[in-house]
């Protein structure tokens, strides 16, 4: 394929950027580009190719202990043993995103203090069925959380610059023992998981789903789910289009997918508040960009 003819694959391979992350940044790029047969044939080279598979244990993916699991396909890693500061926060070497979603002054068990922002809303989390073991894996209803701690009524926090639904993001949130050298809200060792095998498997469903192969969709997305405890899928067109988007918004909850998903199969500007078309599917290039590049930039539209 594209990926064979431009990668000498015999060539050491730094980190965690190995041949199954490229590919499936391959078949990423070609289901954006709508070139579904190829990102299907592409997708379909990781998942036959073997060395991934789903954890069993969807409460523990996101934890430091965790990184580098069966189901990690790319890493962003971090380091809690130095970082920068709200001066320098290209300096980081550490997560900030657990450290800006966490509670704020938050003083109980397993959690730590954070700023409280980027939360989780209630629609979000009835979204899940009851069954569903990401509900509660993904987003955390404190309230519910400190109810039924033992000491329930010793535990506080505070509400954030972020405002307060009563929910955060559990995957991406500082906790007690994955905490950095101060300031410890900027240096998280919690690497960010760019690329799950279950991200791949759903691209997949929804490459073969949309270039009329659904039987292989429903085989993908089905794995997915039952690691999920929920029942299977077995519609098929664009029914079963629209299961697997709802799928990926389920499993990837709170990982940074949803925006872009919603804008490549056009459902930003009904689900997105004050949405712009031909605007927001663009950020705006920061001007001093363009002033380094001696204004042979262009401004993206709209901004």
């Amino acid at each position: 394929n594209a990926a064979s003819s431009v990668i000498d694959w015999t060539a050491p391979v730094k980190g965690r950027v190995t041949k199954g992350a490229v590919l499936s940044l391959l078949g990423k790029v070609y289901l954006y580009q709508e070139k579904f047969s190829q990102s299907a044939s592409t997708l379909d080279q990781v998942i036959s190719g073997g060395g991934y598979s789903l954890s069993p244990d969807y409460d523990q993916l996101f934890t430091a202990a965790s990184e580098g699991n069966s189901e990690s396909v790319f890493e962003i890693e971090y380091s809690g043993l130095e970082g920068g500061s709200y001066d320098c926060l290209i300096c980081l070497e550490g997560n900030a995103a657990p450290g800006f979603q966490g509670i704020r002054q938050y003083n109980g068990p397993v959690y730590g203090d954070g700023n409280s922002y980027n939360l989780p809303t209630q629609e979000l989390y009835d979204a899940f069925s009851a069954s569903d073991i990401r509900r509660d894996a993904s987003v955390l209803d404190l309230d519910a959380f400190i109810a039924a701690q033992p000491n329930a009524s010793e535990i506080t926090y505070a509400i954030g610059g972020g405002g307060h639904t009563g929910f955060y993001n559990n995957k991406y949130i500082k906790r007690q023992g994955e905490i950095g050298l101060p300031d410890n809200d900027l240096t998280s060792p919690v690497n960010y998981r760019a690329i799950r095998y279950a991200d791949v498997l759903l691209m997949a469903a929804e490459a073969h789903n949309r270039s009329g192969n659904d039987g292989q969709a429903l085989s993908y997305v089905n794995l997915v789910r039952a690691r999920a405890n929920v029942p299977d899928l077995s519609s098929g067109g664009n029914q079963l289009t629209e299961e697997i988007w709802n799928e990926r918004r389920l499993e990837l909850s709170g990982e940074g997918h949803r925006f872009f998903d919603l804008v490549r199969t056009g459902q930003a500007a009904d689900a997105i508040d004050n949405f712009t078309p031909n605007k927001n599917e663009l950020f705006p290039l920061p001007q001093v960009e363009i002033d380094l590049a001696g204004g042979n930039w262009s401004q993206n539209p709209g901004y």
